[in-house]
């Protein structure tokens, strides 16, 4: 009996084994479809950058081509949209060719209208530049044959293109003209600011004559109250300069101080 328990065993675990194998086959074989198929896949899609349909993966096996390419001899070769009505750009630009496209440029600041980058493919030279061999070059407006700065206390400069008038040292811009700068603190002096104290005596007496001199005319007149007040102006007038102080300031006068 235990004979017959060792020989069904032996045939269950034979079995097991060959549906073991059998399974781990036929898993294998899934796999190796599944790789074959995505390479498959794989190749199939794997076309050059330029292309948008090929038969291989080199850049001769093109059928046909992505925009900004034409297809020459199966490879898809770059289209120079500016050499054609379709690289058109804006005034003052131009157009540069790029890899399956292009780009419009502005031109250089000495153009007006261009062919290409630098002051050598102008069109025609811009404001401020003049045509100098094959190139629009800076006017120099501060040269000695350019008056370009008409005020007397105003200095040029040079730009590009152009020139600004800047005021000379210890002047500034004011309504369009340069003034004078005024330091700080300091104010115009007046008419009499640098009279001396001596000298406005002197004045004083001055205008004082000059009164006298009215008296004088309206006492000749026979007024006795202008007469009254004649008289008192003399008096005074000739007891101040009979004083010392009178001389001292007649004195000071005459020397010219």
């Amino acid at each position: 009996m235990f004979g017959l328990f060792s020989v069904i065993k032996h045939k269950g675990v034979l079995k097991c084994e060959k549906r073991v194998s059998a399974l781990f086959a036929a898993f294998k074989h899934y796999l190796g479809e599944e790789s074959s198929n995505s390479t498959h896949i794989k190749e199939v899609h794997s076309c050059p950058d330029t292309c948008s349909k090929c038969s291989g993966p080199e850049n001769d096996q093109c059928e046909e081509c992505k925009a900004g390419w034409t297809l020459h001899n199966n490879t898809c070769v770059d289209v120079d949209e500016c050499g054609t009505e379709l690289g058109i750009c804006p005034t003052n630009s131009y157009c540069f060719n790029t890899e399956g496209s292009f780009k419009c440029r502005g031109c250089d600041p000495a153009c007006v209208g261009c062919m290409g980058s630098g002051p050598a493919r102008c069109r025609k030279c811009a404001s401020g530049y003049t045509l100098t061999g094959s190139k629009c070059l800076d006017i120099d407006e501060c040269s000695d044959r350019v008056l370009a700065c008409h005020g007397l206390d105003e200095i040029c400069t040079n730009t590009e293109g152009s020139f600004r008038c800047d005021c000379a040292e210890g002047f500034i811009h004011r309504d369009g003209v340069c003034v004078k700068k005024q330091q700080p603190g300091v104010q115009g002096k007046g008419l009499f600011e640098d009279i001396q104290d001596d000298e406005v005596e002197v004045l004083q007496q001055m205008m004082f004559g000059v009164v006298l001199c009215a008296l004088a005319t309206l006492a000749a007149k026979g007024d006795l109250v202008y007469t009254s007040v004649f008289m008192g102006a003399v008096a005074a007038m000739a007891g101040y300069w009979l004083s010392d102080r009178g001389d001292r300031l007649l004195d000071s006068f005459l020397k010219g101080r």
